[in-house]
């Protein structure tokens, strides 16, 4: 692939460890395209987020805005900070209005425990753990998010919103992930999320799923209720595959699964549309520890493995595919040596450590 045809990466810091993690992510990814060739990236940043809304008066500039319309991925770090907040006392949160301005409908939230890392099941099963929720994130109970319902001082009105539409394409989107996964081994089963037994709109997003499912024979697709499923996530989380679910189910969902292989430092994400993506990793900007050099990247570090594959599917091209099953590999042979423990879990691995444990392994991982 020439520099004329290289594939533009909006890189988006952002705050706090977000800065940290997305050099950890632009130094693996450099190291992957020198040694697999076949793809070109070209790493543009662009500021967002709560220390640019302080500078600006803007969280997303226009020209940010733009530079992610032109670009081929979105690849961001982390936004906002405790004490910068808009007027109304909600948080800094650009990622959310990127996610509405580019339709980017399926939250991807993969959960995988890896070798060499305790996790707080005592379960030796725990260690099958490999399922992916998918959040709807463009409707739901954050559709609320900016038009509250006010009535003075004494109520508060948020409405959830679920349309055929949104609901279909993120059924759509589940289901036919669930295929690509069975076609890896997985077991093909996807499970809708809900509140149907209280809910009207619930009982129309399960029956809009149930109505997607029957062009989807070969998958298993059933539903169960959100309270019952958060059990279970604990109690026997090797049972899941793909989940589908609502905004606000999602986004409590996926802070509980993260957990189960060590916290949200493990845990990467996918925004996806149909015509564009952003990548990042689930945490929050933890301005307590930014600069000391104690952020776990491997969240970013994975998130940036998806993008690789998402660039390879959209461009067909197996380099780039390869080179995200190759980072995933590689991430799991450092940690499974055992000599690498980052600061939530106990040890003394920081940014640059887990960064050069990983690019070690990409030497020697097939």
């Amino acid at each position: 692939m020439s520099k004329t045809s290289a594939l533009r990466i909006a890189v988006l810091p952002g705050d706090g460890i977000g800065i940290e993690v997305s050099a950890a992510a632009l130094e693996v990814l450099r190291v992957l395209e020198a040694r697999l060739g076949g793809f070109a990236l070209a790493f543009e940043e662009h500021p967002l987020g709560a220390a640019c809304y302080r500078r600006s008066g803007s969280a997303l500039p226009e020209t940010t805005l733009r530079a992610c319309e032109q670009a081929d991925a979105m690849l961001f770090g982390a936004g906002g900070l405790p004490d910068v907040r808009y007027a109304d006392g909600t948080e800094i949160a650009p990622q959310l209005d990127l996610r509405l301005h580019f339709e980017l409908y399926a939250g991807v939230r993969p959960i995988r425990a890896l070798r060499g890392l305790p996790g707080p099941l005592s379960s030796p099963r725990a260690a099958e753990i490999d399922f992916v929720l998918v959040r709807e994130q463009t409707e739901g109970l954050f559709f609320a998010r900016g038009n509250s319902d006010v009535r003075g001082d004494s109520e508060v009105r948020d409405t959830m919103r679920i349309t055929r539409a949104g609901t279909a394409r993120v059924a759509d989107f589940a289901l036919r992930l669930g295929t690509r996964r069975k076609l890896r081994g997985r077991p093909g089963r996807v499970t809708c999320v809900d509140k149907a037994n209280v809910f009207a709109s619930m009982a129309f997003f399960r029956r809009v799923f149930e109505e997607r499912a029957r062009a989807f024979p070969d998958l298993q697709a059933d539903c169960a209720y959100v309270d019952a499923t958060a059990l279970n996530l604990v109690m026997k989380p090797w049972t899941f595959d793909v989940m589908v679910t609502e905004n606000m189910f999602g986004d409590i969902l996926s802070d509980l699964t993260a957990a189960l292989v060590g916290g949200m430092g493990m845990a990467p994400s996918g925004d996806i549309g149909d015509r564009h993506a952003l990548f990042q990793p689930a945490h929050g900007s933890a301005p307590d520890i930014a600069g000391q050099g104690k952020a776990n990247p491997t969240a970013m570090l994975l998130s940036a493995a998806m993008m690789l594959d998402w660039l390879g599917e959209r461009h067909a091209n197996e380099t780039l595919v390869e080179a995200g099953a190759l980072l995933e590999r590689a991430i799991e042979h450092a940690f499974g040596a055992g000599t690498l423990r980052p600061f939530e879990f106990g040890g003394a691995s920081g940014t640059a450590d887990i960064t050069r444990g990983v690019i070690a392994a990409l030497e020697t991982t097939a």
